[in-house]
Parts: structure tokens; C-alpha cells; sequence
């Protein structure tokens, strides 16, 4: 049936596959599009019959065209019905066209009786229906012989045949997803591509999740249009020669390196880009490029394999304040400093509200965020409003005022206080290498100015006090630890977010202060 690259199939129907027609209904199959002639007009009254739904065309090619899009909308092939001859010859553009688009469509055609024929091969229906459908979708041809269309069979000697299930489900290895994570990581300026083999494989939700919790940017491809919004923040739609020619990590999202995507080469893309390949086909991979990891299998679940594992590991800023950002009240009063902290979260932490926000303002202050947040909490709590005060400090800015959460827990002032640790004053290190650091010397020379102690316990300050304190390290224990501060009126609560310690805010095109002129 085919080779492994091109899932056209060509299936000769036997005796014992009269009632077909039955068949599709059995496998889901509900759509059918077609031209009827001898000796296929049968065939369509019977698919009527058997509660199919008959749309005649006038163009067996047209009638392909419907069909494999049934195919890609619904996740189920299509059939399309034609004569023999011309008829295929016509429905063939279509057939093209489904196998390009990896579409699954199911083309009947009626043919010769078959004491005209001289060779041919019998297989079950069933198979045709699995081949438009597993692997790489596309185009089956199934071939009716002109006296089985009207030839009567005894009912009870019909085998009932049960529905296929749906195409299994391959997951990447995963060593593969841990090295494709690892170019992620060191990505300066990333870019997802999402192909219609995403749209195909119904992955909108995870990457959603994917896009939203890493704070990355995406590009669609025209049939991956819809998977995420066009009007999604982060996609760059309209920046799309700038975006794919200053990348440095492309990953391929069930999109393929054709001309659409001007084949991955120079001009159009960095010649020292590096391409993360996720395809359902062993045979896409490397196609015009050397991937940096090949992901092999489908899409949907290989987004849920990488968020699983990158749950598992150190956030970034740009995961924590998605979770943030969905689990905030909007009408609560947002405080927040620090420097990469009060830069990413006046982007993703929105306000709804006048007057609802307060951080380092024109002066660039830092220490200022505990009192702020004092002061709205003492408003709030004056004038019985119900909202809640949510002070977000990087670790270093907390530092500044941090032993003002005595005063918090003194007047029984309901703060929720997060944060975001990296373990320095724009990143840090991490324990490991900080205890290496030790050995090699004073900590006062090798200790790079930047860095504050490793994984500093500031929840337990806010313990010492009587508040609660949280420390957090992954999204489900973020997640918990602020639904329960927000449901909390009785005193303050601290998140202490461990973050990857290298982590950083998305690349800027310019200096953080702008060069004046004068």
C-alpha cells in the first residue's frame, strides 16, 4: 500500500466487502463528495442510504479537494467517489495534493467486471482507512469492480469489522527532547514555526502553554494560522522576513523547510541558525538542513514531553510570570522593583485598573516595593475594597527593605510578597558552583559582583515572623502555594521562586538606556 513516504494506497475490495458503504459509517466516515457514473451511481445511493452524506460536485477534482479537507478538519478521511478512466485522472490532482498536505481521503472509483481483468489484488476495506490515516496522512485509492456494485451477498455471512482507533500516538525519545531543551536554553533570539501538521495533531493547547510559560515568540505557517491567535501578543506574523532571518534557534513545529519557508537557507534565514526538527515523518528530518535535534513523532505529544521535563527543571522569568499573570485578581494592587523582575512583569503583568500599580517609577528606586506595598495594604484595608496587594521583587531588591515583613505580620497586613530569586543582581549562580567558587578562594576576588548566596531561604524570614512562607521550585508548586496566599486574609504570605539562575529577559535591540544625542 504505498511506500513509507507517500501514503497513497491503491486497495482492490473483494466479494465479502459488499457493504462497504456500512464500513465507513463504522469508521467514521461521514462525508462523501463525488461524481457518479457507471458503475459507481450505486454506490452513492447505497452511501445515502446507509446515512453517508452525498455531496455531488461537478468536478472530480474539486470533489478530491473537499474531501481531504474533511480529512484535516475533522481527523477522519473523507471519501471521495469517482468513475473509472477520466474520472481518477481528474481526482488524481486532488490525491496530489492531499499527500503534499498530509491529508487522509479515501478515493472510490468503480472499474471493470473482474472476469476482464487479468491481475489484481484483494485486500480488506478497513486497511484502506488505517493507511490514509496512520503515519504520514494522505490519499488511498480503494477500486470497486463494476459487478460487485450490484452483486447480492447473504447478510449473515457479513463480517462486521470494528472502527479502527485513532492513529497511535509516538512520543520523541528522550534524550532527544533533553538535547533540543538544551538549544532552547541557549537560544539569544528563538522562533516556533507552527505548521498545519500542529494544526493537524490538535496541539493548540500545549502550545499555548509552551508559548505563554516560556515567553516565546511564534511564526504560523498559512494552514497553521489559528493554532494560537493571530492577534496572540507573542505572535510576529508581522515581522515574519526580520523574525526568521535573526533567529539563532528555529524550531519546526510540524512545518517542513519548503519553499514556503524558503528551503531554512540564506538570505531569508541566518546561515548559522540551528533547526529543533518535530515531525511525524522519519523521512522529513534533515530535509534541506541538519537539524541541531530531531524530534520524531507526534506534535501535540511532544509539546506535552517538553513541558512535562521543563517543569522538572530550574523556571525561567517568563514561566513564572505566566502563571502569575493567569492566577492575579484583577483589580489587585501590583508592586513591584527589582531589575529583569519589574522589567518582564510591566509586560506580562497587566493592569486593569487606575492607580493599581506602583514600582520604581522615574527614579529608578529599589527598596522601595515593601513599603509601597504597606501603604496600599493600609489604604485597602481602610477603605474595605477586597483587594489584595501582590508585591513582586527580584531577590535583590528585597534585600533593600526585606525586614519590613515584620511590620507586615505586626499589623496582620495580607501582602503577598513574590520573590523571583536567580541568586543575583541580574543573574547569579548556582550552588554548585558557588561551593567551587569557595574552594578556589576569597569569595571577596573570585565571587563575581553580581552574585547573592545561592537559594537564600527568604521564606523563612517571613516564617520567623508568623507569616507564611512558600518556597517554590516548580510551576505546580507555584501555582499552589499563590492560590492558597490569595485565599489567606488572616496575615502575609512570601513566595520564594527559585528561577534558573542564568536565566535573562528576551534580547533587547537596544541599550536598556536609551543614548541621548546632546
Amino acid at each position: 500500500l504505498g511506500s513509507d513516504n507517500v501514503a497513497l494506497g491503491v486497495v482492490k475490495v473483494c466479494q465479502r466487502s459488499l457493504h462497504w458503504y456500512s464500513e465507513l459509517l463504522i469508521f467514521n466516515v461521514e462525508y462523501m463528495f463525488g461524481i457518479v457514473g457507471v458503475p459507481v451511481i450505486e454506490v452513492a445511493m447505497a452511501a445515502q442510504a446507509s446515512g453517508i452524506k452525498y455531496v455531488g460536485m461537478r468536478n472530480e477534482q474539486a470533489a478530491c479537494y473537499a474531501a481531504s479537507a474533511v480529512g484535516y478538519l475533522t481527523g477522519r478521511p473523507g471519501a471521495c467517489l469517482v468513475v473509472s478512466g477520466p474520472g481518477l485522472i481528474h481526482a488524481l490532482g486532488g490525491m496530489a495534493n492531499a499527500n503534499m498536505n498530509c491529508w487522509p481521503v479515501i478515493v472510490i472509483g468503480g472499474s471493470s467486471d473482474q472476469n476482464q481483468e487479468t491481475t489484481g489484488a484483494f485486500q480488506e476495506f478497513p486497511q484502506a482507512v488505517r493507511t490514509s490515516m496512520y503515519g504520514r496522512p494522505g490519499a488511498v485509492y480503494v477500486d470497486i469492480s463494476g459487478d460487485m456494485v450490484n452483486a447480492k451477498v447473504d447478510r449473515s455471512r457479513v463480517r462486521e469489522v470494528p472502527c479502527c482507533p485513532p492513529p497511535p500516538v509516538s512520543m520523541a525519545d528522550h534524550m532527544a527532547i533533553t538535547e533540543a531543551l538544551d538549544v532552547l536554553k541557549g537560544a539569544k533570539r528563538p522562533l516556533l514555526i507552527i505548521g498545519k501538521g500542529a494544526a493537524h495533531g490538535r496541539a493548540e493547547g500545549a502550545l499555548r502553554e509552551l508559548v505563554e510559560g516560556c515567553g516565546l515568540p511564534f511564526l504560523p505557517t498559512p494552514m497553521g494560522k489559528g493554532v494560537l491567535p493571530d492577534d496572540h501578543p507573542n505572535c510576529v506574523a508581522a515581522a515574519r522576513s526580520r523574525a526568521l532571518l535573526q533567529s539563532d534557534v528555529v524550531v519546526l513545529l510540524g512545518a517542513r523547510l519548503n519553499w514556503i519557508l524558503h528551503f531554512g537557507l540564506p538570505p531569508r534565514f541566518d546561515p548559522h541558525v540551528k533547526v529543533i526538527q518535530v515531525d511525524l515523518c522519519a523521512e522529513e528530518m534533515g530535509n534541506n538542513m541538519q537539524p541541531a535535534a530531531a524530534l520524531l513523532g507526534d506534535v501535540n505529544a511532544i509539546v506535552k514531553q517538553a513541558l512535562a521535563l521543563q517543569s522538572t527543571t530550574p523556571m525561567n522569568y517568563y514561566q513564572v510570570f505566566h502563571h502569575i499573570s493567569q492566577l492575579l485578581p484583577h483589580d489587585c494592587v501590583i508592586v513591584s522593583e527589582g531589575a529583569n523582575t519589574m522589567d518582564i512583569g510591566r509586560t506580562m503583568l497587566n493592569n486593569y485598573l487606575p492607580r493599581h500599580r506602583l514600582d520604581a517609577g522615574t527614579f529608578g528606586t529599589m527598596g522601595v516595593g515593601l513599603g509601597f506595598a504597606i501603604a496600599a495594604a493600609t489604604v485597602q484595608r481602610n477603605q474595605n475594597t477586597g483587594q489584595r496587594v501582590v508585591c513582586v521583587e527580584g531577590d535583590s531588591a528585597f534585600g533593600f527593605s526585606g525586614m519590613e515583613v515584620e511590620t507586615m505580620c505586626r499589623y496582620k497586613l495580607p501582602v503577598v510578597i513574590i520573590v523571583v530569586n536567580n541568586n543575583g543582581i541580574y543573574s547569579g549562580v548556582d550552588a554548585e558552583t558557588w561551593e567551587m567558587m569557595g574552594k578556589m578562594g576569597d569569595l571577596t576576588t573570585v565571587a563575581p559582583p553580581v552574585t547573592l548566596l545561592p537559594e537564600a531561604r527568604y521564606d523563612e524570614v517571613m516564617n520567623a515572623f508568623g507569616g507564611r512562607g512558600f518556597l517554590v521550585r516548580t510551576e505546580e508548586e507555584l501555582r499552589s502555594a499563590l492560590q492558597l496566599s490569595l485565599s489567606d486574609w488572616e496575615r502575609p504570605s512570601l513566595l520564594n521562586v527559585l528561577i534558573d539562575p542564568s536565566s535573562d529577559r528576551k534580547q533587547q535591540e537596544f541599550p536598556w538606556l536609551t543614548r541621548s544625542n546632546l
